[in-house]
């Protein structure tokens, strides 16, 4: 019998390294004893990211762990890093630039290699670059502190890990909802998700959980009845109406194909 696809978890950044990791440990969790692989791509100066989570996953018994860095695309077409990923049991990718983790792998033989691992059941996880990484649209430059500006927006596509949405990270403590409207408003078809620090979605198949300390806020506008996203002139604020919102808190479980939480749990 074939294995099921995996895990997906998609951090909000910042998640905690040393008191409960409730993160980590979900993380650690889903491996079954197997091998880690943290994969630094998304920065430019990676040193130090490997150290800080060897020292966090093995605090809960986490210890075979396998840093994998590339300094430029070719390296992504090495058989070596092909078979280091076919020994793993979960890759997580650290934060830093997201467009740098889609340039440096996207179409290449370790993208193909991070999908197998999940086809066969592994975990892919990624925390604030890493999380937007694995949707379809990438959202890369926009500013969050204020209301959406017709124009003030750069997005890029995905790894499509997490297939119609566009994921963004440290999302309230950086006041990303006008430009995650924004991101929704260029494509309806995507859903918004926006995921606060030290908070996560674990997705497995068409559903996601929410664990963390924080909020994740589903933004969707498959059924709105007017934008100006098209028409207005470059620097309005965007108009967007009949937008849904759904604010969700750790344990709370949403359906990607219902587009809908699933029937609120009794606390």
């Amino acid at each position: 019998m074939a294995n099921k696809p995996g895990t997906l978890i998609a951090i909000g950044g910042h998640e905690d390294k040393k008191g409960d990791r409730i993160i980590l440990r979900a993380v650690a969790e889903r491996l079954g004893g197997g091998r880690l692989i943290i994969a630094t791509v998304a920065s430019h100066e990676p040193e130090g990211y490997f150290d800080a989570y060897r020292d966090a996953f093995a605090a809960i018994g986490v210890t075979d762990l396998v840093e994998l860095y590339i300094d430029d695309r070719a390296e992504a077409e090495d058989p070596a890093l092909s078979e280091l990923l076919e020994s793993a049991a979960g890759i997580f990718f650290t934060g830093g630039d997201q467009l740098r983790i889609v340039s440096q792998i996207g179409d290449t033989p370790l993208e193909a290699s991070v999908r197998a691992l999940h086809e066969r059941g592994g975990v892919v996880a990624g925390t604030s670059a890493g999380a937007s990484a694995q949707s379809e649209t990438m959202l890369i430059g926009g500013s969050g502190d204020e209301s959406y500006r017709i124009g003030d927006l750069h997005l890029a596509p995905g790894l499509a890990l997490i297939r119609d949405t566009i994921i963004d990270q440290h999302f309230a403590e950086r006041g990303r909802i006008g430009r995650l409207l924004g991101a929704i408003a260029h494509n309806p078809r995507m859903m918004g998700i926006g995921i606060d620090e030290n908070s996560a979605i674990i997705v497995v198949g068409s559903q996601f959980e929410v664990i963390g300390s924080g909020a994740v806020t589903v933004v969707d506008a498959g059924h709105a009845s007017h934008s100006n996203i098209a028409e207005a002139e470059p620097d309005r604020v965007l108009s967007l109406h009949d937008v849904v919102l759904h604010a969700l808190s750790a344990g709370d479980i949403f359906d990607l194909c219902r587009r809908r939480p699933v029937t609120p749990r009794k606390d």
